[in-house]
């Protein structure tokens, strides 16, 4: 029988604290499991005959998945580091290379999945209760149940789930996600950043280019910094190893259930696992184990 065949996840050290309570293709990118993104991108695209083994960490996009189906001798499709992404079983044919797929190796690349979903994202409709003044200069989704409250300023895409509160007086520039049951308060700028379920961003506190687990709770005046003095590209520690991210903005990788004290400042490329909490003015220098 023809069939695409989904590969059992495996352990993603790089993409820790986050992986520490979930599986890679569980985690939700543009507020969609990982999972999904890779059953949509498959779409349409059937077997002719042939079994499709998918990578379950590989961010899939259509238009390489069809490249890769309608090239029927490729054995692979391989991302730009050689990385393996989908496999024809059986087949010993070149491989095919990807424009834009890639295997999710590091918690920063699912900064880079989140824009490409956002990107590709066709289903923009507003279901909350949004005030007046509320301003938008580009693309937003919002959930039902969710309020938007006087003074809140929307630049780019985002999307927000269902059951939030935002505002007053917060700024919001994509590619941001926010999940259901946030709180984005008072004085908050998110920037190019992901929120999962439950987490609370309440008072005079910045996010950029950071990925925020489950029921987190940043203290008011929170910062986190993303920008090098020397505009050189953030470096990261996995495994004992310091790693180039590649990207000249980052902020921080926080696990579910983090809670920071007043006033916390945390440091580019710092990571803070499940759990863990700061004291009040607390430099996050390091990551925090």
């Amino acid at each position: 029988m023809p069939a695409f065949r989904f590969l059992p996840s495996t352990p993603t050290p790089g993409c820790l604290p986050l992986t520490a309570t979930r599986a890679l293709d569980a985690f939700p990118i543009g507020n969609v499991p990982l999972s999904e993104h890779q059953r949509c991108a498959l779409a349409g695209a059937w077997p002719k005959g042939e079994i499709i083994e998918v990578y379950p960490h590989a961010w899939l996009e259509p238009a390489d998945v069809a490249a890769f189906m309608a090239e029927s001798t490729a054995s692979a499709l391989v991302d730009a580091q050689g990385a393996e992404l989908m496999l024809r079983s059986g087949a010993t044919g070149p491989v095919c290379r990807a424009q834009g797929s890639f295997l999710l190796r590091f918690a920063w690349d699912l900064l880079v999945a989140n824009e490409r979903a956002l990107k590709l994202r066709t289903d923009w409709q507003n279901l909350g209760d949004c005030h007046a003044s509320l301003y938008v200069d580009g693309r937003l989704s919002v959930g039902p149940g969710t309020r938007i409250l006087p003074g809140v300023v929307i630049e780019g895409d985002v999307v927000i789930g269902a059951g939030c509160k935002v505002g007053p007086n917060c700024y919001i520039r994509g590619s941001t996600s926010v999940g259901n049951g946030c709180h984005v308060g008072q004085a908050v700028e998110l920037k190019n950043s992901v929120l999962l379920d439950k987490t609370n961003v309440g008072h005079l506190s910045y996010v950029g280019d950071s990925v925020l687990g489950e029921k987190v709770n940043f203290g008011a005046g929170t910062m986190i910094s993303n920008l090098r003095h020397d505009g050189r590209p953030h470096r990261s520690m996995v495994a004992g190893e310091l790693i180039d991210t590649g990207r000249r903005k980052f902020g921080a990788i926080i696990g579910d259930g983090v809670h920071t004290g007043i006033h916390t400042s945390i440091y580019p490329g710092r990571k803070i696992w499940p759990g863990l909490t700061t004291r009040p003015a607390d430099i996050v220098d390091r990551d925090l184990v």
